[in-house]
C-alpha cells in the first residue's frame, strides 16, 4: 500500500504472511530516528522512493487490544521470505511503504509485535528498533569482536553511538569514542566508553573493531585506526556517503569493510535479553510530547540531540 489512509487511520503492512495474523497496536512511546529526517528530506533507500504523505516513526511501544504491553519489531517484509529479514528484498520499515509509529494506532504483523518484558519499561523499550537495533547487529553480528578486544565508536552523543557505548560495554569490550566536543567525550564516558578521543586523533593503538555512522567525515581515520586484520563496520553517513576508498591499506592490512543495517527478529529478542540482564537502562536525551515534535527534529537537525528522542502521548 502507498499513500495510505489519514493520520491516526490504522495502516496495513504490504503483504503480510498469510500465516501470520495481524495485530492493533496503540502507540503511547515512539522515538525520533535519522531516518525520519531523511524521510522529510526526500531522501529514500529504496528504489521505488516513498509517496507522500507518510506520517513518520519506526519505533514505538504501546499495548494490543487486550491490553498486553508490546515492543514493536519495525522490519517488515514479503510474505514469502523466510531467514535473514534483512536480506528480503521486499523489506522495510514503518514511514517507508506504510504509515509510521507517531500514528496513534497501526495494524502489524502478529510477529513484529513484541511481548515487553516486566524489566523494560515502554519508554526504553520504544528505542530499540532502529538505532539500538542496528548497534547490536554492528556489534555482534558484523564486527568479529570477543571479549577484552577493542571497539572504536566513530561519534559519540547520538542514539545509536550511545547504544554502541552501553552494549559494547556490557559484552566485555574496550570501548572507545571520537566526538567533536568534551562535552560529549565526557557523556561518553560516563556512560561507559573506556576512553574518548577528538575526531581524527591519533590513537594510542591500532583497534580490532571500528562501528562508524559518521561516513565521508571519519572514514579516512576509520580505516587508518584498524590493526591488521581488522573490521570496518559501517552504518550510516550523517557526513555525507561520498568518499573515494583507499585501497591500499584495505589490501596491505587485510581489512574487512562490511555494512550493516537494522537486524533479525532474532537480534532484537537477543538485544532485549542482554538489557534486562545486563540491567542496562537506555540513553534518553528528551521526552516530548507528541504536540512538542518539532523541538524533537529541530534539536537533531542542529545537532543538539543526546540520547534518544522519545515522543508520548
Amino acid at each position: 500500500m502507498k499513500g495510505g489512509p489519514e493520520r491516526c487511520s490504522p495502516s496495513t503492512p504490504r503483504t503480510p504472511p498469510p500465516d501470520d495474523p495481524l495485530s492493533a497496536l496503540k502507540f503511547s512511546h515512539a522515538s525520533l530516528n535519522r531516518h525520519d529526517l531523511f524521510t522529510l528530506r526526500g531522501l529514500s533507500g529504496h528504489p521505488e522512493g516513498i509517496s507522500y504523505p507518510i506520517i513518520l516513526g519506526s519505533d514505538a511501544a504501546g499495548t494490543l487490544d487486550d491490553g498486553t504491553p508490546v515492543v514493536l519489531y519495525p522490519v517488515m517484509g514479503g510474505a514469502d521470505w523466510r531467514g535473514d529479514e534483512t536480506l528480503d528484498p521486499q523489506w522495510h520499515i514503518p514511514s517507508e511503504f506504510v504509515h509510521g509509529t507517531f500514528a496513534d494506532y497501526a495494524v502489524v504483523p502478529r510477529r513484529n509485535a513484541i511481548p515487553l518484558p516486566e524489566t523494560l519499561s515502554p519508554l526504553h523499550a520504544s528505542v530499540l528498533g532502529t538505532a539500538w537495533l542496528t548497534a547490536y547487529r554492528a556489534l555482534f553480528t558484523r564486527s568479529g569482536l570477543r571479549a577484552g578486544e577493542t571497539v572504536l565508536v566513530q561519534g559519540a552523543t547520538g542514539g545509536m553511538a550511545t547504544a554502541l557505548i552501553q552494549l559494547g560495554r556490557a559484552a566485555g569490550f574496550e570501548v572507545w569514542v571520537t566526538s567533536r566536543s568534551a562535552e560529549g567525550r565526557a557523556r561518553a564516558r560516563a556512560l561507559g566508553a573506556h576512553d574518548s578521543f577528538p575526531p581524527n586523533a591519533a590513537l594510542p593503538r591500532k583497534v580490532r573493531a571500528v562501528i562508524d555512522s559518521v561516513g565521508s567525515g571519519s572514514w579516512a581515520h576509520s580505516l587508518s585506526s584498524l590493526a591488521r586484520g581488522g573490521t570496518l563496520v559501517t552504518v550510516g553517513g550523517t557526513s555525507g556517503f561520498e568518499e573515494p576508498l583507499n585501497l591500499l591499506p584495505v589490501i596491505a592490512d587485510q581489512l574487512t569493510v562490511t555494512g550493516s543495517i537494522m537486524g533479525t527478529l532474532k537480534d532484537m529478542e537477543d538485544m532485549m535479553r542482554l538489557i534486562a540482564r545486563a540491567g542496562i537502562e537506555p540513553e534518553i536525551g528528551a521526552v516530548l510530547p507528541m504536540e512538542r515534535a518539532e523541538e524533537g527534529f529541530r534539536a537533531m537537525w542542529e545537532g543538539r540531540s543526546r540520547g534518544k528522542t522519545v515522543f508520548t502521548r
